[in-house]
């Protein structure tokens, strides 16, 4: 029988699938310290970014044929190397795009509206101070005619690109891999009717120069952060930062003194260095909308990412 570690949570229906083509599924977490002496019971793990499958964890598990990540990114697992010692590395790359696409877009409205001050002071000023409140929360903006360049214009960038141009937004996107790609808006329930809206990528330079918004949705394989402050001092003046990817990719103490001196206007977080304990004065920051990453956390991309996975994870292994 195959066994399967599921040591970072899979949705119901996923775990059901597999569990029907006759695989013992196991869901209790195992601490990464203790993977060690655990994995090598089993022939696959599913994971999400929390587990690290590592050189020294893979070399432990000669039994271990399937690495499956639950998500986009990588970078928790040592692919190349599994790859050589004739393990399957799977993840989930189009399953959870829209979910993460649509957060990047709350955290733009939340700080285009000023919503993540407004609701810290209603809970505290809203009964005694209600009219001062109001001039101060009255001074947002509309994403409308605004740009954004999204940097990484893979699957979920293409995403978050087909909703600022349904928002009206002018787009820019950045990517040294794709040279265009065709963005096609399709409305809800409507079959007969499509928008097709092919796009060249930029250079990073003019998107920062031109950007009111800037978001990325790129992996991170450990060098140096994608933006820096010489990007920092590129970006338009009042700009806004969103980051919906990975840890990393942001120099954090740039970031921090862009806003500090009106360089940016602020920023949305949903990854941070230090995750599970990001930086305090991030944290507490009056002009940071923060969520503790959450991008890909919602019921429908959790059931499509189970399926896909589960799927796959039979397509490979086979049924009795």
């Amino acid at each position: 029988m195959i066994r399967i570690l599921v040591n970072d949570g899979i949705h119901p229906d996923g775990k059901l699938l597999l569990e029907e083509a006759e695989y013992e599924v196991v869901t209790d977490k195992v601490a990464q310290e203790n993977l060690i002496k655990e994995l090598p019971k089993y022939d696959a793990i599913i994971v999400r970014s929390a587990t690290k499958v590592r050189k020294e964890l893979i070399d432990a598990c000669p039994n271990l044929k399937l690495i499956a990540r639950g998500g986009v990114g990588l970078d928790n697992i040592d692919v190349e190397y599994a790859v050589s010692k004739g393990i399957k590395v799977i993840n989930t790359p189009a399953a959870s795009s829209r979910a993460v696409a649509e957060l990047a877009f709350g955290h733009m409205f939340t700080l285009a509206r000023l919503l993540h001050s407004s609701n810290r002071a209603m809970p505290v000023e809203g009964g005694t101070n209600f009219k001062t409140l109001k001039s101060s929360y009255s001074k947002g903006f509309q994403l409308m005619g605004r740009t954004l360049a999204v940097i990484g214009f893979g699957r979920i960038g293409q995403e978050v690109a087909k909703i600022g141009l349904g928002l009206g937004m002018n787009v820019i996107a950045v990517d040294p891999y794709i040279k265009e790609a065709e963005i096609g808006i399709q409305p809800y329930g409507i079959s007969n009717m499509r928008l097709a809206v092919r796009m060249e990528t930029k250079p990073m330079e003019e998107a920062l120069r031109k950007a009111d918004f800037v978001t990325l949705h790129i992996p991170f394989s450990g060098g140096t952060p994608i933006l820096g402050v010489e990007e920092f001092e590129k970006m338009k003046k009042g700009s806004y930062l969103i980051n919906t990817s990975r840890g990393g990719t942001v120099d954090e103490l740039a970031m921090l003194d862009a806003i500090s001196s009106g360089k940016l206007a602020g920023a949305g977080l949903d990854v941070f260095d230090n995750e599970p304990s990001p930086r305090p004065e991030i944290l507490n920051h009056s002009k940071i909308s923060l969520t503790p990453h959450t991008g890909a956390e919602t019921q429908e991309a959790q059931v499509n990412i189970a399926m896909e996975l589960a799927d796959r994870i039979i397509e490979f292994f086979g049924t009795k």
